[in-house]
């Protein structure tokens, strides 16, 4: 889930979706889609994203290093929010990370990120609260490798917000059947798998490890993450 506007107000608000002010956000960083609220930035190596849309409360904090911390409570409507470290591109990585999350209604903890042509939101997930997606799921089979099993789906968002603006894309989900909050998530073995059930991605853009929190239908989210990434 992802819309963009040009953050002004919310970043002077301390502690909402609040960026060190050592980052310096790149040009274009800023801007992307019509909806919503984002910061991005690039910090000692990694790459920061905040994004919330809708009512509610979601506080990220940008810390030191790879870690980052929220907590959130969203509200009825369209109201959610996804913010995480990671890097931008992305692509080929073993994602090593720690924390904890405490999740309650549909959230998610994964590697999050997108592609262009073809335009591809993106999530290998290893923790989640309800498993609530505002879009059908088409199973498309299931691998294991030495890092676990996950399941594999694909969803379809039409006329919705992406990092190039509203339009309709797909969306490819790796789902471990174990959950777990911590270890290493290595993308590529994702990657390969999709291609090999005939889901191509394109160029990469950023990579994130993300906790994201929705309301689906009339089911709002709440709880907390703290997360480092190595």
């Amino acid at each position: 889930m992802l819309s963009s506007f040009l953050l002004a107000a919310v970043a002077l608000i301390p502690g909402v979706f609040s960026a060190p002010s050592a980052t310096i956000p790149q040009l274009g960083d800023l801007l992307h889609g019509d909806k919503g609220n984002t910061i991005q930035a690039r910090q000692g190596g990694y790459f920061w994203s905040s994004w919330s849309e809708g009512g509610g409360t979601f506080r990220c904090q940008n810390g030191a290093g790879g870690s980052y911390s929220v907590n959130w409570q969203s509200s009825g409507g369209s109201s959610g929010f996804v913010c995480g470290k990671g890097w931008n591109p992305g692509g080929n990585k073993a994602v090593t990370y720690s924390g904890e999350y405490a999740p309650n209604g549909p959230s998610y903890l994964a590697v999050y990120g997108w592609t262009t042509n073809p335009l591809i939101e993106y999530y290998i997930m290893d923790a989640h609260g309800d498993l609530l997606p505002n879009e059908p799921w088409t199973s498309k089979g299931n691998f294991t490798f030495e890092e676990g099993t996950y399941e594999l789906y694909t969803s379809t968002r039409v006329n919705k917000p992406s990092i190039i603006g509203t339009t309709t894309f797909q969306q490819y989900w790796s789902i471990r059947t174990e959950q777990r909050v911590g270890g290493t998530i290595t993308t590529g073995k994702h990657f390969d798998a999709w291609a090999s059930a005939g889901l191509r991605l394109g160029g990469h853009n950023y990579m994130i490890l993300a906790t994201e929190g929705y309301t689906s239908g009339s089911t709002t989210s709440n709880g907390t993450s703290t997360i480092t990434v190595a």
